[in-house]
């Protein structure tokens, strides 16, 4: 059995601590407070009680109820009580990012609920590349959720997941991302999401949600701590071009086909302005264009940073007038509730721009039935202990870190390892036995833990040596050479090295890209003394520059294993010894030091600039050499492909009445409006027939890219993933895969302008070593701008 976890520590967050426990004495209730609302004898006189009607009217009832006090005590995120109304305290900030995670506050772990599933952190699930998996495991975590919220541990909004793009890889939050590549991350997004919220019925004018769940940081936020600078004083300075085609997209993505019911606006400014203070992001965008059919929440105390930290607002009054009218509704941190009422009396802000931001976060409690009366009546009121780290749940969290698990280099077949062939294996290196390091950060106390060195142990006899006396690895007192007598003594050698939280984090980013400290000496000099084969496994978030073991012939295997979550280590030990296949593949490229060294993180362009020798960033524009590449990962089999049926020439539909919009720059490039296009007829079938040539059975991702036509390199992205599915491959079988290319999100870029373009032409299709070659056309009767 995996040992019980340890109570992880509470995850820092920035507080103004005297505010804050100003507005909690000011939140504080009887602890007699009714356990949910709309349950008593009153219930039957309040429209707002009744679920018949529609959510509209019943919000609406319950506005028009309430005091301007009661209101403004309801605009954060310990939103107090309303006795009189019989209306619980509730606290909206809970975390789900991989599990059900105890880093906000309203979530507690005990008694019933000990711990909870703990998934592998987001970047390695990612590397499945495996959407039917994300949605999955969005709903364990929804299960999970419910049944302690039945229990009265955790609330029904979690802020949860983190899409941004993780467009630097010293940056120590890029573990809780899907990775660099946009259209990815936003089918990571809906695909969590959907599992999450799983939303029915609509017969009160709403779907009704499961849980609520919120895209988070929007936007252009990705950088914490460097050199200086960080995320409170950040302005990241992004052209219009890359916030639409890299930056926004996720966060539509989440929005649109997600229907996610909260966005969360981040700390840094974007051209200036605080994203939670941008009438043009929150307002225009997301609630407008977008749909957003939910509520926007500040990242917490983000409203008093951007007052107290970036000066943006003379006076409190006017933070709050800048933020409720540029379209948030809900503040984590205290500020609305102190300022709010001063505001109004000052004439910066209206009761109707408070009434508002209710509506939002009432609809979403709505949809929650948390004004429905008794939750065990409810559907999803039978969820309790029972259904937190079942077996089946804890077995998911395995089979995910299976399917993440890149293998990066493979000599001579080194692995998989045979037991039969072994008398012993030296299990060395700092995470060789670790717990905690595996479920990365924004996670709770998981069901259990299966270390690396027990998950070998399960495989072979093992001697272990730590190598290293802490990850960092470093001074003069390590204990190497113990490490590398092991080795010497073993027929194998497994070094586990990376990084923990002490090095990549929230506010931590990184330098430098190497391995920490003396991590390198101990796998070089591990290689140099081992008779057997020596793999390396890296546990970390972030990339690595492993140009030295990669380049060794001495090192014979490599493997990611990410943070593999509460079973990493028997995930690991099951493709060391080819129990699994291993299929997963890098969401990011894996960049040398030198792009550290060179290339500022504050530099948010992404398309590269030669002239002044800046290469750009991710796989899409990036022109400098790479460690490891962007989707690449190994197998222990052999696929092939070939098309089985694509079209040689697609037709772009125009939308009834639309002309092509005036030139507005020569050259011999044509494009199309997005906006103009029929978008929802333009999902172009690609049928790829995938042969296992191996001997083992694997599970394997095809990803299709996408290269421009010729002439359009200097705006577009040189490469483009259009379309991804994982399958399983028996041994000598054949499996056709269909797979749907969306011509306006995958064959689109934009302009300078920010205006999204469909190239038309000849656009050349990449599957493995397979090429496929599709013209784009546009009608017959239209005629397509030049640009």
């Amino acid at each position: 059995m995996p040992k019980m976890a340890k109570p992880q520590p509470q995850r820092c967050r920035r507080l103004l601590l005297v505010s804050f426990l100003l507005i909690t004495l000011i939140a504080v209730v009887e602890s007699a407070r009714p356990a949910f609302a709309c349950g008593g004898p009153e219930a039957a006189a309040m429209r707002f009680c009744n679920r018949n009607l529609p959510i509209k009217v019943r919000v609406r009832d319950l506005i028009g109820r309430l005091e301007t006090e009661e209101k403004i005590r309801l605009l954060v995120n310990n939103a107090a009580s309303i006795p009189r109304l019989g209306i619980g305290g509730y606290e909206w900030w809970s975390e789900a990012l991989h599990g059900i995670s105890d880093t906000g506050p309203g979530v507690k772990f005990g008694g019933d609920f000990p711990g909870a599933t703990s998934f592998p952190q987001v970047i390695l699930a990612a590397a499945s590349f495996n959407a039917s998996l994300w949605e999955r495991i969005g709903r364990v975590v929804s299960d999970e959720g419910r049944a302690m919220y039945n229990g009265g541990q955790a609330g029904l909004t979690f802020w949860s997941p983190n899409v941004n793009i993780y467009r630097d890889p010293r940056w120590g939050r890029g573990q809780e991302t899907p990775g660099e590549d946009p259209i990815m991350a936003g089918k990571y997004a809906a695909n969590y999401v959907r599992g999450l919220q799983q939303a029915t019925g609509g017969r009160t004018g709403y779907l009704h949600l499961k849980v609520a769940a919120c895209c988070k940081h929007y936007t252009a936020y990705d950088l914490d701590n460097w050199h200086g600078v960080n995320r409170f004083h950040f302005n990241a300075k992004v052209s219009k071009q890359d916030l639409k085609d890299t930056f926004e997209v996720p966060f539509k993505t989440c929005v649109i086909e997600g229907k996610a019911a909260s966005i969360m606006c981040s700390y840094n400014q974007v051209n200036g302005i605080p994203t939670c203070a941008n009438p043009n992001l929150l307002l225009n965008t997301v609630r407008t264009q977008w749909g957003l059919n939910g509520y926007i929440v500040s990242d917490c105390d983000s409203i008093a940073v951007y007052y107290n930290d970036q000066h943006y607002t003379a006076t409190p009054e006017d933070a709050v007038a800048v933020a409720l009218k540029a379209g948030l509704d809900l503040d984590c941190g205290p500020f609305l509730a102190q300022y709010t009422g001063s505001a109004i009396q000052q004439g910066k802000v209206s009761i109707s721009h408070v009434d508002n931001a209710l509506a939002n976060t009432l609809t979403v409690q709505m949809r929650l039935g948390m004004f429905d009366g008794d939750p065990a009546t409810q559907p999803y009121g039978n969820l309790g202990p029972k259904d937190v780290c079942s077996p089946a749940h804890q077995y998911l969290a395995l089979e995910a870190a299976r399917q993440g698990i890149v293998l990066l280099k493979n000599n001579r077949h080194a692995l998989p390892l045979r037991p039969s062939t072994l008398r012993s294996v030296a299990v060395i290196g700092p995470n060789s036995d670790v717990t905690v390091t595996m479920i990365g950060n924004y996670a709770g106390n998981p069901c259990g833990y299966i270390t690396p060195l027990e998950g070998i142990n399960r495989y072979v006899r093992t001697v272990h040596q730590s190598g290293c006396i802490t990850v960092s690895c470093f001074g003069p007192n390590q204990p190497i050479d113990s490490a590398v007598n092991a080795a010497r003594q073993a027929d194998a050698v497994i070094v586990l090295v990376g990084l923990d939280q002490s090095l990549e984090a929230e506010t931590i980013d990184r330098d430098s890209l190497l391995l920490p400290g003396r991590q390198a000496e101990l796998v070089q000099k591990a290689a140099a003394s081992s008779r057997g084969p020596v793999v390396v496994v890296l546990i970390s978030g972030g990339s690595l520059d492993i140009s030295f073991a990669r380049d060794d012939p001495r090192v014979s295997a490599i493997v990611w294993a990410g943070y593999p979550g509460q079973s990493g280590g028997q995930a690991i030990a099951d493709v060391l010894f080819g129990s699994y296949n291993p299929g997963g593949r890098l969401p990011m490229t894996w960049y040398p030091q030198e792009f550290a060294d060179q290339v500022p993180m504050t530099e948010m362009r992404m398309r590269s600039d030669p002239a002044r020798g800046y290469p750009g960033r991710s796989y899409r524009f990036y022109t400098g050499p790479v460690v490891y590449p962007f989707g690449h990962g190994l197998s222990y089999s052999t696929f092939s492909y070939s098309i089985a049926q694509a079209p040689a020439m697609f037709a772009v539909r125009l939308n009834a009445g639309r002309q092509p919009a005036a030139a507005n720059s020569t050259g011999s490039v044509r494009t199309v409006r997005v906006n103009h296009a029929r978008c929802d007829d333009l999902i172009m079938s690609v049928h790829v027939d995938v042969t296992n040539l191996g001997e083992l059975d694997g599970v394997h991702s095809v990803l299709v890219y996408s290269r421009p036509p010729i002439g359009s390199e200097r705006w577009v992205p040189q490469r483009q993933l259009v379309a991804f599915e994982k399958v399983h491959v028996a041994s000598g079988k054949t499996i056709r895969v269909k797979l749907g290319v969306d011509v306006c999100a995958g064959l689109s870029f934009a302009d300078n302008h920010g205006t999204k373009r469909i190239l038309i032409g000849d656009h050349n299709f990449e599957i493995g070593d397979l090429a496929h070659k599709v013209s784009l056309q546009v009608q017959p009767e239209m005629i397509p701008d030049p640009f």
